[in-house]
């Protein structure tokens, strides 16, 4: 095994009371990608830090190779002092580095480095503070959520080159896929402690739960043996002094030990305020368009949402999702087109700028609107704790003001409120947003179940295929299509083509300040050969008297094995029945599958 990169051990660190850090433990080898997990407010980031050389523990052994480099990702990088995007990125680079890999990111990530930092938004700056860590190819990678603010595009291109780096990485976020893709080992931060699972997170979840579960059960007989041992020492035989004595000790050692037991932190309970139900129709939109000066932003869009719908929308960052989610909502005029509301709408809307809300708002004050104690939801009247509760607050923060919170509370303050509110239409416009994975699996469940309609935006691409039933993207030039399913699935009627970032074709072309619209290049053909080929042909012909034969084997087989003295008559032959039964249903299941995709491959051709 090769020696560590970087080591922490037995790391402490305490602010206040509880500790944050109680043993915890990181190392990370050459070639290792970890994935670090854990609560909002779990101290990933401090652990991060600590392993930056940004922060000190209390206590523990810190050890980084002498000739390694390590690069930092923070969450809010600092860019003063720089004139220019470029600038800042080539100052991470060594002397040894090479200056064209600033460009090669630079482009890839859709800057030309000309850019000002104090006009950046909160997506470019993140791409740039991405390019900055990545340039000199260090031997370890920290990234403290790295997909934050990027869109699909961007998040899927960070994916292939971090799958591709050599350099030891580990990296914290709450983007199930990306983490699934990128991680071959997963540390697990809980109460202050680390746990490793050398595989990927898509083993986690299922492994977390197992530990949780086992936890539980050895306090359950540590309290058990506590009443056993409780009984022997009051109604127990006299023994000698000693050991009475001893076994006093061992008691008072079980009792403090399971009396200091820090319990895992419990889950939001979220319930959307339902309204009375919506007309089966919820939104329909005719040939709507809108235009920016010469940028055109939609193009002759038509949809029907009906009551049940959980419709998403994707694409980049400034493709006109938000400008479509406001057409489709009456909050924003089309240029041209209808668009009609259905009956009984009532909306509740989750806004992406979450720094509306007032910093100086006291928790209480915000959830009530400022009207008394009490927030009604469901026709209940709950008192604001309580509610608070639900998205694990604690009581002693009612009076807190906004400014305090970190952002996965602020996260779980402004859902408390739009869940309040009766609705029959959920608006949420990126939702996940800083949601640790917990509560993001409490949202999903919510979206999933919701009897209303719900229309969302999100980059999170697991959280769309666990949740919605269609999905809208766009396809250049303003145009937006529909697609059935999640976004796995929209990539799969696309002919497993990503979403095409056309990036900067449109952004350079209107900085470059022509002061007409930019043609854009005519597309090159996607999709399936102008016509099938001759076995292609052959198996469409032929595929479907196969799929008749092989239907009524099963059936005689089946009808068999549906004999009850079979078995217990000729085991060997009922053995041999059901093996023959699997392959032929197998069989069928598979000329089924080629000719379902010929069959679509057929249609394609033809509509094309």
């Amino acid at each position: 095994m090769a020696p560590p990169l970087l080591r922490l051990d037995d790391i402490r660190l305490t602010f206040g009371g509880t500790p944050l850090l109680d043993g915890a433990a990181l190392s990370a080898s050459v070639g290792d990608k970890i994935a670090l997990v854990g609560r909002n407010g779990s101290g990933k980031s401090t652990l991060l830090k600590i392993a930056a050389g940004l922060a000190e523990p209390q206590d523990g052994e810190v050890f980084r190779q002498p000739s390694a480099t390590v690069r930092y990702l923070p969450q809010a990088p600092d860019m003063d002092d720089f004139a220019t995007v470029r600038a800042y990125v080539e100052a991470g680079l060594g002397p040894a580095d090479d200056p064209h890999r600033v460009t090669y990111l630079l482009d890839h990530l859709g800057l030309s480095g000309d850019e000002r930092p104090d006009d950046l938004s909160g997506g470019e700056a993140r791409r740039a503070a991405l390019a900055k860590v990545m340039a000199p190819e260090p031997d370890i990678l920290l990234l403290d959520e790295p997909t934050n603010h990027l869109d699909l595009q961007v998040i899927e291109w960070l994916e292939e080159e971090l799958i591709r780096s050599s350099s030891a990485l580990i990296v914290i976020s709450h983007d199930r896929r990306f983490l699934e893709r990128v991680s071959r080992a997963t540390v697990w931060l809980d109460r202050g402690q680390t746990r490793r699972l050398d595989k990927g997170f898509g083993h986690f979840e299922e492994w977390r739960d197992i530990l949780l579960e086992e936890e539980e059960r050895e306090q359950h007989k540590l309290g058990r043996q506590i009443v056993r041992e409780e009984h022997w020492l009051r109604y127990g035989v006299t023994a000698r002094r000693k050991r009475n004595m001893r076994r006093l000790g061992e008691l008072q050692a079980m009792r403090q030990r399971f009396r200091s037991h820090r319990g895992a932190e419990g889950l939001a309970n979220m319930v959307a305020s339902e309204a009375a139900e919506s007309g089966k129709l919820v939104i329909e939109a005719k040939g709507i368009s809108k235009s920016f000066g010469d940028l055109v932003v939609v193009r002759d869009f038509s949809t029907r949402i009906q009551r049940g719908d959980r419709v998403g929308l994707v694409g980049p960052n400034g493709a006109g999702k938000t400008t479509l989610l406001k057409m489709l909502t009456g909050a924003l005029a089309s240029d041209t087109g209808t668009v009609r509301l259905g009956t009984n709408l009532e909306i509740a809307t989750l806004d992406q700028k979450r720094e509306a809300v007032d910093p100086e708002e006291t928790l209480a004050h915000y959830l009530t609107d400022g009207r008394g104690e009490t927030v009604v939801v469901n026709g209940e009247e709950r008192h604001v704790v309580s509610w608070m509760k639900d998205f694990l607050f604690k009581p002693e923060q009612a009076r807190t003001p906004v400014r305090e919170l970190s952002g996965g509370e602020r996260a779980r303050l402004i859902l408390a409120r739009v869940l309040a509110r009766p609705a029959n239409l959920l608006v949420l416009d990126e939702p996940t947003n800083d949601l640790d994975m917990e509560t993001l699996e409490l949202l999903q469940e919510l979206v999933a179940g919701y009897p209303g309609t719900v229309i969302l935006v999100s980059h999170d691409r697991d959280f769309l295929d666990r949740t919605v039933t269609s999905t809208i993207a766009p396809d250049g030039a303003g145009r937006w299509i529909e697609y059935a399913g999640g976004y796995s699935d929209m990539l799969a009627q696309r002919g497993g083509t990503r979403l095409d970032d056309r990036k900067a074709a449109r952004a350079k072309n209107g900085a470059a300040g022509s002061g007409s619209a930019a043609k854009e290049a005519p597309e090159a053909p996607k999709g399936p050969a102008k016509k099938l080929s001759y076995k292609q042909k052959f198996a469409l012909e032929t595929l479907p008297k196969k799929m008749e034969e092989a239907a009524a084997v099963v059936a005689r087989l089946e009808e068999k094995l549906a004999d009850p003295v079979l078995f217990s008559r000729d085991q060997a032959t009922f053995n041999k029945t059901v093996a023959a039964l699997d392959k032929e249903r197998a069989s069928l299941a598979a000329m089924e599958e080629e000719w379902l995709e010929l069959e679509m491959l057929r249609e394609e051709i033809e509509g094309a």
